[in-house]
């Protein structure tokens, strides 16, 4: 792709990214990520498989802005997916073609398969000419997922580059149906938030691939997120978790964990942040074993109402069964609150045992009851552990320096304008 005249300096890194949903309730990181880029003088656009998340009239004044400068793929249409169909096919032949044979061999004979994929080479093409028009030939990926699948058939089809932030956990557990092997070998490079992700790609990509897999760890604003005076005289222990109501969090766990402590006469109640699929199952339970007046699912709320639920926490609890990075609890360490967390995929990179927290075994019930409680019993284990996860975030975390290494792996790992 030939990149128009434009006023960018030659050395100008210039790139757009690509999500699924955006901007999106649960992945605003991508919109604080793609600001600091562009203050450090990057040119990104940005593009959007899907319509914002929010309808127009509850959207704030930032994602109204951002849905304005943000190409939706979704909204081209029939017409505008045919248009990109003849551009490609009179442009780019051969990537035509060979990007329309890869859909059929990651199919697999699978007709629901081929269904999505063939969705995702149309809006893979659609999504070229878009870069073609504004000069961009490169593309950047959030989670290895649906929009990565787009960004790979994209790859086939023209003369451009793409790399990958995987995040985890959903990737890892179907890589063959995300045609995870596939997407690390095909793209430029691969940024891995964790140890943990990055290990998971080592096990599917050849080894010839290992070299483009960097550790890159997100980070969190330690201005907006510190330590708050908690509430004197609070003789309830509170407990806050934040997260999707879906399977993968272990909100069951969490609150049959909770149940006991409440059995044994603990003064306690949780707070459950977040929606999803589970929401009403999840009250059914609470209300068939009587802890309405304990547990409250507070459904979604902003960000800055999370950060006054994290104020007065006691306790920040993560029952997950998978996880990638959790930026909530980075945000919940970086308020000073003592943390318990299942020790798996990247989490012990995070939080070491007894340091910064407390670390259970996933799916365990009893021994999640038993490091809250220890926390119930020792406000000085609380003191200790919460400055201690200060500490950590702030020392190796912070969002600030998070972007700076960011910036600096995109100006060495991307091909610039000549």
């Amino acid at each position: 792709m030939t990149p128009p005249n434009t006023r960018t300096s030659p050395s100008t890194p210039r790139l757009a990214y690509l999500v699924s949903r955006y901007p999106s309730f649960s992945h605003d990181f991508v919109e604080r990520e793609v600001r600091n880029l562009r203050q450090q003088g990057f040119e990104i656009r940005l593009a959007s498989l899907h319509p914002p998340e929010r309808a127009v009239e509850t959207r704030t004044s930032t994602e109204r802005e951002e849905a304005a400068a943000t190409f939706y793929v979704s909204h081209e249409g029939l017409r505008g997916a045919a248009s990109a169909m003849g551009w490609a096919l009179r442009q780019y032949p051969g990537g035509f073609i060979q990007s329309l044979l890869l859909v059929w061999t990651l199919s697999r004979f699978d007709l629901s398969r081929l269904l999505v994929n063939h969705l995702c080479w149309i809006q893979a093409l659609v999504l070229g000419r878009w870069m073609e028009r504004h000069g961009v030939a490169h593309l950047h990926i959030h989670f290895a997922t649906r929009a990565a699948m787009v960004g790979l058939m994209a790859r086939q089809a023209f003369p451009i580059e793409y790399s990958l932030t995987v995040h985890g956990p959903d990737e890892f557990y179907d890589a063959r149906g995300h045609a995870l092997r596939e997407k690390v070998m095909h793209a430029k490079f691969v940024l891995c938030i964790s140890d943990f992700a990055r290990s998971q790609l080592m096990n599917l990509a050849p080894s010839c691939h290992w070299d483009k897999l960097h550790v890159w760890r997100r980070g969190v604003d330690t201005g907006l997120f510190q330590p708050v005076p908690r509430p004197a005289g609070n003789e309830c222990f509170t407990i806050i978790s934040v997260g999707r109501l879906v399977d993968a969090k272990g909100h069951l766990v969490l609150l049959r964990a909770v149940k006991r402590l409440h059995d044994a006469g603990r003064p306690l109640r949780l707070f459950l942040i977040g929606e999803g699929p589970l929401e009403a199952e999840l009250k059914n339970w609470v209300c068939s074993h009587g802890l309405q007046n304990v547990v409250t699912l507070t459904g979604r709320i902003e960000p800055g109402q999370v950060r006054e639920y994290y104020a007065c926490a006691d306790c920040f609890a993560l029952a997950s069964f998978a996880e990638g990075m959790p930026l909530v609890l980075m945000e919940a360490m970086a308020m000073g609150v003592p943390c318990v967390a299942t020790q798996i995929a990247g989490i012990p990179e995070l939080l070491h045992d007894e340091r910064e927290g407390l670390l259970v075994a996933a799916g365990d019930e009893v021994g999640l009851a038993a490091a809250i409680g220890v926390l119930v019993d020792d406000p000085d284990l609380r003191g200790k552990l919460g400055r201690a996860g200060r500490a950590r975030i702030a020392a190796d975390y912070p969002f600030e320096k998070s972007m700076r290494l960011l910036a600096d792996k995109l100006r060495n790992l991307l091909t610039l304008p000549a």
